[in-house]
């Protein structure tokens, strides 16, 4: 599944392609009955939705909760577009609160929507097609009505000639079309995909009268604030520096059920920084309110000032049931030197992590081994036999290990001693056709005298030191690698058109897999820039339990067929595992109030709160802290409550 951030409501990721027919009826399958089929308020992924007809609010929301106050947060980098739908350049954070969605995501589900501006929806039990009954109410922030035709307009912009990405994930569409006033309906191609109907509900509605008329073009960059429909709309930004948005007072969705509680804040504001170091400084001086805090070293020791001692700022930990999902350092294999598996493999011993826990991250972390780890969609031990049976098809076309080895990558020693694992290193790239030069002491390819050297190209200078030890310990084997830091632009520039040897990434994963794992790892990705198959993985096995994952028909065959793709990944060497933490680690100025519930997902920011009593000490605390560590003005956003970097 694709799945909607509370922070940053990030735009679509994705997956398989297919031609969308829109001539002939001979060309497209036929209408469904759709008056056969009920409508209902919402669809579950698997099984019955939690939540049924008459639900005022989720569960893990205030429906009490005050509006007002400020929200500012940190983002990293620079930021030069307000569309976040295509490859030209780097979207502003927060933009996906701009646009609502057909359904709304449950947070305390595993892969469950309900109405927003689609108010019911009707999918037969094959799920071959889904219609989605917009509803009466939905509006765009200029006042024009949300209607059938800008679903369709939609539709056709992001497949057409938006991201990439876009075509694969609505890939096995066969037909959109008006089927009412009020009424869309998608019809499929026949593939096996429960969960299409979802992805469709999860289609942002762009107005289409805004991006048709003169002067307005959906397909280029722009820093001209769009026409939205969501709960928040853009009030003041400089570009590269900071955006603010201001909640819509007259949001057509605000009494909704899956709006009820959130979307709590007047204003929610970005300041972006360059470096992370800086940011952190920049929190403590009170320049922005809450940062998910990703470094055990500041964790551990970074939060000892003034305003933490007297209990102004918190650190708490959030626990959550969602997959870890995959962090390590990939291996392009687009480029020579990484077309060997056991070349991949051996590079792995070169990195110690219980060394970089313990004196990095103290002790902090869990080394990951699956790429869902943290959830019962890992693959444990050897294939059960119901993973066996998806197995044995496949098996000339998966490595022999898959059947008979239970992976773990390379254990380390604390210690830093890790010479058993860099002679297990030297003996695969030996089998692999390396040797060293007793010249250079370098190691080269037997054939061609050729070094093995590589590049790791890095966004955050934070992560060089992790980096550094990783490539002192490959100099041991003789191999130059060399470690570059570059500006955000020029590395989402990179990432999407393979111009990189290896990079630290993290695959994300849902409480779902779905379509997205065909993005990640499928070979049709592997030859399309812009796709997340950054590794560039082609084999027909990955791709068939890809599907069987995106066919299957209830929780436990998914659990199954995640298992047995999980395994299939892991040997295929595409990554260097880094960590993961079970919970998330966030340090806010004591300004807000939350629910008690805490869904499966993870923390809901956006159903958080500001309490008054505590906003005015916390704001005359940091204009203290503000006064002893003075920053620049912010440059243009009047309204803003505290001076921004």
């Amino acid at each position: 599944m694709l799945r909607r951030l509370a922070i940053a409501a990030v735009a679509a990721t994705t997956v398989a392609t297919a031609a969308i027919a829109q001539d002939t009826a001979a060309e497209s399958p036929a209408l469904p009955d759709i008056a056969s089929v009920p409508p209902r308020i919402g669809i579950a992924m698997h099984g019955e939705a939690k939540y049924a007809e008459g639900f005022t609010h989720f569960d893990y929301v205030n429906p009490q909760a005050p509006k007002g106050g400020w929200l500012r947060l940190l983002a990293l980098g620079t930021w030069d577009t307000f569309n976040p739908y295509i490859t030209r350049g780097t979207p502003a954070a927060g933009l996906g609160m701009l646009y609502d969605t057909l359904l709304s995501n449950a947070e305390d589900e595993p892969f469950t929507e309900y109405g927003q501006v689609a108010e019911s929806v009707q999918v037969p039990d094959d799920r071959s097609w889904v219609a989605f009954n917009l509803h009466p109410q939905a509006r765009f922030h200029d006042g024009e009505p949300i209607k059938p035709e800008d679903v369709i307009w939609t539709f056709e912009f992001l497949t057409q000639k938006g991201d990439p990405l876009y075509r694969f994930y609505y890939g096995s569409v066969a037909r959109v079309e008006k089927t009412g006033d009020r009424q869309v309906t998608f019809v499929f191609d026949g593939t096996d995909n429960r969960e299409l109907p979802l992805i469709l509900g999860q289609l942002p509605v762009l107005p289409k009268h805004y991006w048709e008329a003169e002067g307005n073009d959906p397909a280029a960059s722009t820093l001209k604030p769009p026409v939205g429909s969501g709960p928040y709309r853009i009030s003041h930004f400089e570009p590269g520096r900071y955006i603010t948005y201001e909640r819509v007072p007259d949001y057509w969705g605000k009494d909704l059920p899956v709006n009820v509680g959130r979307y709590n804040f007047e204003r929610i504001r970005y300041d972006y920084y360059r470096d992370s170091t800086v940011g952190l400084e920049a929190f403590k001086a009170g320049a922005y309110d809450l940062r998910v805090e990703n470094s055990a070293k500041n964790w551990s020791v970074g939060y000892d000032f003034p305003a933490f001692r007297q209990g102004l700022v918190k650190k708490e930990t959030f626990e959550n049931d969602l997959p870890s999902g995959m962090q390590g350092w990939v291996m392009n294999m687009r480029r020579p030197q990484f077309q060997d598996a056991r070349v991949r493999e051996a590079l792995a011993y070169a990195f110690n992590f219980e060394w970089t826990n313990a004196t990095l991250f103290y002790g902090l972390y869990a080394r990951t081994r699956s790429y869902f780890d943290n959830s019962e969609l890992s693959a444990t031990g050897l294939p059960s036999p119901e993973e066996l049976a998806l197995l044995e098809p496949l098996r000339d076309q998966l490595p022999d290990r898959v059947f008979t080895e239970t992976y773990a990558p390379p254990a380390g020693d604390p210690s830093g001693n890790i010479r058993d694992n860099l002679r297990k290193a030297f003996g695969l790239l030996q089998e692999a056709g390396y040797e060293v030069d007793p010249r250079t002491r370098k190691m080269v390819n037997k054939e061609t005298g050729r070094p093995l050297t590589f590049e790791i190209l890095l966004v955050d200078p934070v992560f060089e030191r992790v980096s550094l030890p990783f490539v002192e310990n490959l100099k041991t084997l003789g191999i130059d690698a060399t470690v570059r830091t570059v500006d955000t632009a020029q590395y989402i520039n990179r990432l999407r058109s393979f111009d990189f040897d290896m990079t630290s990434t993290v695959w994300g994963q849902s409480l779902s897999p779905g379509n997205e794992q065909r993005e990640f790892w499928g070979s049709d990705a592997a030859t399309h820039e812009g796709s997340r198959n950054y590794a560039g993985l082609q084999n027909p096995a990955i791709d068939r339990l890809i599907e069987l994952v995106i066919q299957a028909p209830d929780r436990e065959a998914l659990v199954t067929r995640v298992r047995a793709l999980d395994r299939a990944l892991q040997w295929q060497f595409l990554v260097i595992p880094h960590w993961h933490s079970p919970v998330q680690r966030i340090a806010y100025w004591d300004k807000f109030g939350f629910p008690e519930a805490r869904p499966m997902r993870g923390i809901d920011l956006m159903a958080w709160w500001v309490e008054s009593a505590k906003d005015r000490q916390v704001a005359a605390e940091q204009k203290k802290a503000q006064e002893e560590n003075p920053l620049p003005a912010d440059g243009g956003d009047p309204a803003a409550p505290a001076p921004a970097r």
